[in-house]
């Protein structure tokens, strides 16, 4: 096997105002980087010799496939297509082809077909064609190819996270054998020589015109397997294996989800909105569309119109949604309005979510509902694309490829040509700066749906002593205004945004904490299980009785998590039916179905829990919201932290006040002063949008500037900061020889320095030009090597959300 040498040139990156920008996005070279290393694949030639003159003519008419891996090399490299395959293989279809030195066959991506020539080296042949078809159509190729080198990822990678595992493994299928009668049966005198039994098989296999398993031959036929088998001996049955889905495949989802259907004329800012975006979609232009609407103000039902107006010419949509929690809501309202819905997310089996993929693929679903990799949902009429609370971060994937679905999404739109529907009643300042630019287009709906107030919120100062109460993470505030709701009938929802019982586990004798051997991070202690957690790798042991270093037995459990306030909860309001919704108790499938069902019902009084409740949830009978600690992440070094506060706070606060008996809010803050609460409990997004930008400027951060890290983590510390140093060197030279205006911080370590037993260090790129940051960050790592005794490994992180 000989090199190819990288196709094309690099593409032009985004434009530097925000993430939503810039054509030329699927423009790629072929170079990869590798999510550990760094280091980017090419290949070299093996001989330099050119071949005799008598054998060009013949060479220049080979065909070739350039095909890349997941695993290093990554490629890409060229192989000849055998001329059997030449009809078949398509790029999109997986592939076996010999690499290196490797005896077995290695499974590869072919991501080009061309045709070619052998000169100057001698191409290996691809082994096997291991798809019926292409499982990304040309299109989705292209969006792999965009990524792979936007985010510096392998496109082999790339195309791991498009294709679903259960997919790759063919989950909840088996191989079926049928049966169909061999050209010679065309002859009556075969047919009538044969014995009465044989013969009754054939002529019905014959007169059904189309193939039949054994099973059903001998059903129809009424006989056993003897005379089917002697058919199949004596050559007159044909046998044709298919991969078929298995009964069990389809989904298991319930269809009620107990929400009402509720219609009602649109509002006027509804109305207004759906026409601009009607408009959008018949000019069979890509355009990028923000609907900025208070929480209330109804967008899931233009969400819904917008997609109907797409169904009538037989395309179909894509909505994300950020959270599991949400998708059977969400899924509940589009199936009462659409005939076909396909869910994609986690907590589906492997053969469910195979089985929706191929329906998916089949052309006959509509809408696709799912979390971050539906965006990747292989639709073959795609028309429209919506991203529901579009600012959240869980958008953001935190492994290789570490994409952005609001940026994928685009860049997929784009593509096809199609308009983009970003919806949030606090956009991303990215969204939102990009309709100052004028690469997307603001659509706001400033009123909810029967012009409902928005819920008056309320801000408890921990600080104070006769505010805060005498023990327990309830005020006095908010205790009453509970009780007050409950004594109604109304509901409550509580958020904390910390799981476990209690957050940091020490002695107050000699004042050791327990911490995890591998990250250095403290321990939460789980009251269920009796057992401490680290949240960071999961690393467990038994909730030590004493002190593992001086023995003391009493040790103190302190911090506050979602289970101690359940306790507490419990205690203070004992006649009230209450539930909690965390990682930990949200494992099962479809238990965020059942604990949002039966709140929606009236069956729950209280629902309290992680930020999973504070997301778009529609619940009318909520008459109280409270925020237990509004400061969890708004002093988290972190230049988003005020975002995400601002975001979170306002959010939940919009899960009051949606029904006919209006709502309340209480956030409980030690920083009732700070920018983000107070914008927050005015519910004012421009007032905050504005402030912050002033904040971001002073150091032309996001969505003025654009932001990269590099990771390094290693098992040694004094060797990690080694490389780390060395690899901010070669930054350094390459920012000098491409004349970039890149700025370059670090290494330092970050706020969780070890994780996982690897030490770590990080490195912050920013530029106001995002193809100069990674133009930087190709040119310094394209040859640089790690040795593998150092056991030092890097990640390219581009537009990273957080810096932990």
């Amino acid at each position: 096997m000989s090199p190819s040498p990288a196709p094309t040139d690099p593409p032009p990156e985004p434009d530097p105002h925000g993430s939503l920008s810039a054509p030329g996005f699927f423009d790629t070279d072929a170079e990869s980087t590798d999510p550990d290393d760094g280091t980017v694949s090419t290949q070299g030639t093996l001989f330099d010799t050119d071949p005799p003159p008598w054998e060009l003519a013949a060479q220049e008419d080979i065909a070739v496939a350039s095909v890349v891996f997941s695993d290093a090399p990554h490629g890409p490299y060229d192989y000849r297509i055998p001329d059997a395959m030449r009809e078949h293989l398509q790029p999109g279809m997986r592939v076996h082809v010999p690499l290196a030195r490797r005896k077995r066959p290695t499974v590869g991506w072919c991501i080009e077909t061309k045709q070619g020539s052998s000169h100057n080296r001698s191409l290996s042949d691809v082994a096997e064609i291991l798809d019926d078809e292409p499982l990304c159509d040309p299109p989705l190729v292209r969006l792999v190819t965009w990524m792979s080198h936007y985010y510096q990822s392998p496109a082999g990678q790339v195309f791991d996270t498009l294709i679903p595992s259960s997919v790759r493994t063919n989950a909840g299928t088996r191989e079926t054998t049928y049966l169909s009668p061999a050209p010679s049966t065309d002859d009556e005198t075969v047919v009538a020589a044969l014995p009465a039994k044989q013969q009754r098989v054939l002529r019905l296999l014959i007169a059904a015109a189309r193939p039949m398993t054994s099973s059903q031959l001998q059903i129809h036929a009424e006989c056993t397997a003897a005379p089917v088998n002697t058919l199949r001996k004596k050559g007159l049955l044909r046998e044709t294996v298919r991969r078929e889905m298995t009964s069990g495949s389809s989904t298991r989802w319930q269809i009620d989800d107990g929400e009402k259907n509720q219609t009602h004329d649109l509002t006027e800012d509804q109305t207004n909105a759906l026409q601009k975006i009607t408009a959008a979609l018949d000019t069979g232009k890509a355009a990028t569309l923000l609907l900025h609407g208070v929480t209330g103000s109804g967008k899931t039902e233009v969400y819904i119109k917008a997609i109907e107006h797409v169904v009538k010419f037989g395309r179909a949509a894509i909505v994300l949604v950020p959270e599991i929690s949400l998708t059977p809501q969400t899924r509940g309202r589009f199936e009462r309005r659409f005939p076909s819905v396909a869910v994609l997310h986690s907590q589906m089996t492997p053969a469910e979510r195979h089985f929706q993929w191929q329906r998916i693929r089949s052309g006959e679903v509509q809408v696709v509902v799912g979390p971050r990799s539906a965006v990747f949902a292989p639709l073959p009429r795609l028309g429209l694309i919506i991203i529901d609370e579009e600012h959240d971060g869980s958008f953001k994937q935190d492994s290789q490829p570490r994409y952005h679905a609001r940026k994928v999404a685009f860049a997929r739109a784009q593509s096809l040509g199609i308009p983009l529907l970003l919806g949030s009643a606090t956009p991303s300042l990215e969204s939102w700066h990009a309709t100052r630019t004028g690469h997307a287009e603001m659509i706001s709906m400033p009123n909810r749906v029967g012009n409902r107030p928005m819920p008056d919120v309320q801000l408890v100062d921990l600080r104070l002593k006769e505010d805060r109460g005498r023990r327990g993470a309830i005020s006095r505030q908010l205790h009453l205004a509970v009780t007050e709701v409950l004594n109604e009938k109304g509901q409550v929802i509580l958020l904390l945004n910390r799981r476990g019982f209690a957050t940091t586990i020490q002695c107050p004798a000699c004042g050791h904490v327990v911490a995890c051997p591998d990250c250095d991070m403290p321990l939460t202690h789980h009251r269920d299980g009796s057992k401490a957690v680290c949240h960071y790798c999961d690393y467990t042991i038994a909730t030590p009785p004493w002190c593992p270093a001086c023995k003391f037995d009493g040790i103190r459990y302190s911090g506050l998590g979602t289970q101690r306030l359940e306790e507490e909860v419990k205690a203070r309001f004992p006649g009230a039916r209450i539930a909690r919704m965390d990682s930990d108790t949200m494992r099962r499938p479809g238990s965020h179905q059942k604990v949002l069902s039966a709140f929606r019902s009236g069956e729950l009084d209280l629902l309290l829990g992680t930020q999973m409740i504070a997301k778009g949830l529609d619940f009318p009978n909520v008459l109280l919201v409270g925020v237990i600690n509004a400061d969890g992440a708004l002093h988290f070094p972190d230049f988003r932290a005020a975002e995400r506060t601002f975001q979170l706070v306002t959010q939940v606060a919009g899960r009051t006040g949606r029904g006919n008996r209006g709502g309340r809010v209480i956030v409980q803050t030690f920083s009732p002063e700070h920018m983000a609460i107070q914008a927050a409990s005015r519910h004012d997004y421009y007032q905050f949008a504005e402030a912050e930008m002033i904040n971001r400027a002073k150091f032309n951060y996001p969505p003025l500037g654009s932001v990269a890290r590099i990771i390094i983590r290693g098992a040694i510390e004094e060797v990690t900061e080694a490389t780390a140093e060395s690899l901010v060197g070669r930054l350094e030279a390459a920012k000098q020889s491409l004349g970039a205006d890149v700025r370059i911080l670090g290494p330092a370590p970050p706020p969780i320095v070890k994780l996982r037993g690897k030490y770590r260090f990080h490195i912050l790129l920013q530029a106001l030009d995002p193809r100069k940051l990674g133009d930087t960050i190709r040119t310094a790592t394209k040859t640089f090597k790690i040795p593998e005794k150092d056991d030092v490994q890097y990640v390219i992180d581009i537009d990273p959300v957080d810096m932990l």
